[in-house]
């Protein structure tokens, strides 16, 4: 077997890979990165790109006021009785060194997001603004050749393979057909994008998660990095003193015995497309198939196994496997069927969520972790002889042709062959739709005229729709008096399935301060890391805000490359 010495490897290529082995290669390490799949940049490629991190340089030059001692108030508050002070404060004082160093040595510059809140602002420590940031839209032809191994976006979040923008750029998408100004913006974007497609096959104005990857990966390739694509590591080789040194990866042209000075990084995406461990730590998904992720295939649990396979401890104590998000299934032109995530039209006004019952259960516009907690515990009460764990987002023709509605894009986007496809259900009445949804037909159209009662004066008494700083981000700033609220009035009226899926896993290899994996006795394994989501989150099984997988995998894989390297700081 051949054999290659190198101080650092890497196992998997999302942002956690990718940072510890950028910060690895800074340090003077030699590092071999090691990716499964034919591309490069597993479910960080096909995500939204944020990363939450409080007290990071962008908001500090957008002179927003935020503290260690606030962020860790509220971090206290959202993982309660699963606070680990430890990790926590690793994270705290590293986050914002991680974020200069990558925007001083790095191509991995940030943008911050102004008005994007934490999840729960109005909680202990919790801000309006500040700590979540995005990677810098990036010109994938400076990737060069590289280009063509960086996985794509995902499909169902693009128009036709165009990435857009969250914040202003959406918002001229939702305008296009109203405002010159983003008619102009708009058809500027697309001819930029059909000359792109022309010349190189696919979109070059590389944005979010796909944005973040390539900086990434332009940075680990400035420094000689490799990444060995479509080479699975197979299993890990220690000393007879119980160090990692090394791993065995079978390339494509055979199997390479890779030997480390320093330690092996496992950063493989945890286990969103793994059925037995789903099974085994989602309730929602007793045979393990009724979940949906829109994570690449590859992300079974290789780490967590390969961690396990020489006695390192999973922690499954969290009260939530993943992060859970509402997931529909628009179909694609091979005949399978895709995964949509909404982020974004559950807090446009106008669109409700019922279950068969025909009631609502939640207030849309709070995060989509809460919401998929809250449509669980409804249908969990309400019961039923099939045991669906499903909901119905509903929205009448004004509402979906302005905002559109999950995979079905606003006007003057085409929607009828989604109907004919069963992923968009119509009914010229409320009544109608109920019976298209298997609703009570009698309790959805009293739910409706509830809630229209109260919309015309923008306001939800229920359930609060539009009342926090980060449900009123993604609502529509132009509609008065509440953002996120407006009837259900005018048909016909349409609605779309969802179920629950995910943005990571939160169950992972149990890790120390220095991203070092430990025994089930709670000792570090010597020479074995984790980062990204094969590592047990920080977050107690919570969604604080925007980019909290994101944020610790790049803080954590900065943390064990500087354990590693025998650094301080």
């Amino acid at each position: 077997m051949r054999t290659e010495d190198v101080d650092v490897l890497v196992v998997g290529s999302g942002a956690g890979g990718l940072s510890a082995a950028v910060s690895a290669a800074h340090r003077g390490l030699k590092v071999i990165v090691a990716e499964k799949e034919p591309v490069f940049g597993g479910a960080t490629a096909r995500s939204g790109g944020w990363s939450w991190i409080p007290n990071n340089g962008p908001a500090k030059r957008a002179e927003i006021e935020d503290s260690v001692e606030k962020a860790r108030t509220y971090l206290k508050h959202e993982t309660g009785e699963h606070y680990d002070s430890a990790r926590v404060e690793a994270f705290l004082e590293a986050g914002p060194r991680a974020v200069e160093f990558f925007e001083t040595k790095t191509a991995l510059q940030f943008d911050l997001g102004p008005t994007f809140a934490d999840y729960h602002p109005t909680a202990p420590g919790g801000m309006d603004a500040g700590r979540s940031i995005v990677a810098r839209p990036f010109d994938g032809r400076e990737l060069g050749k590289e280009i063509k191994r960086l996985r794509p976006p995902l499909w169902e979040i693009t128009v036709l393979g165009m990435m857009i923008g969250s914040g202003k750029e959406l918002l001229h998408f939702f305008n296009v057909t109203r405002s010159p100004v983003s008619a102009f913006f708009v058809v500027g974007l697309v001819a930029k994008f059909l000359r792109d497609v022309a010349f190189h096959g696919r979109a070059m104005r590389l944005m979010n998660g796909n944005a973040l990857v390539a900086r990434l990966a332009k940075s680990a390739f400035d420094k000689n990095v490799p990444i060995w694509t479509s080479s699975p590591v197979k299993s890990l080789i220690r000393d007879e003193d119980g160090v990692v040194r090394g791993a065995v990866i079978n390339k494509p042209d055979g199997p390479v015995e890779v030997r480390v000075r320093k330690g092996v990084v496992l950063a493989a995406g945890g286990f969103p497309q793994d059925a037995v461990r789903r099974k085994a730590l989602m309730p929602h998904a007793p045979s393990g198939h009724e979940h949906v992720s829109p994570a690449p295939p590859g992300n079974t649990g290789d780490g967590l196994r390969l961690g396990e396979s020489i006695g390192a401890s999973v922690d499954a104590s969290l009260p939530n496997a993943a992060a859970w998000a509402p997931i529909s299934r628009p179909p694609r032109g091979d005949g399978t069927l895709g995964a949509f995530p909404h982020f974004v039209d559950r807090s446009k006004p106008g669109v409700i969520a019922v279950t068969r019952s025909g009631k609502r259960f939640v207030n849309e516009a709070q995060s989509y972790h809460d919401f998929c907690q809250a449509m669980v515990k409804r249908r969990r009460e309400e019961g039923g002889p099939d045991g669906e764990i499903a909901a119905r987002f509903v929205a009448d023709h004004r509402t979906f042709r302005r905002y559109g509605l999950g995979y079905a894009k606003p006007a003057p986007a085409p929607f009828k062959h989604l109907i004919d496809k069963s992923y968009l259900l119509r009914g010229r009445t409320i009544a109608e739709l109920a019976q298209e949804i298997g609703a009570d037909a009698g309790q959805l159209e009293r739910t409706v005229a509830e809630f229209n009662r109260h919309a015309v004066k923008g306001e939800d008494p229920e359930f609060g729709k539009g009342s926090t700083a980060y449900n009123r981000s993604l609502g529509d700033p132009d509609h008065k008096p509440n953002p996120c609220v407006a009837p259900v009035a005018k048909g016909p009226f349409y609605a779309v399935r969802l179920y629950v899926g995910d943005l990571g896993t939160y169950a992972g290899l149990k890790t120390n301060e220095n991203a070092q994996v430990l025994n089930g006795g709670g000792e570090p394994i010597p020479g074995l890391y984790s980062a990204g989501n094969d590592a047990a989150s920080i977050m107690g099984g919570n969604y604080p805000g925007g980019g909290i997988t994101l944020g610790p995998a790049i803080t954590f894989g900065y943390i064990a490359a500087r354990h590693m390297s025998g650094a301080n700081a």
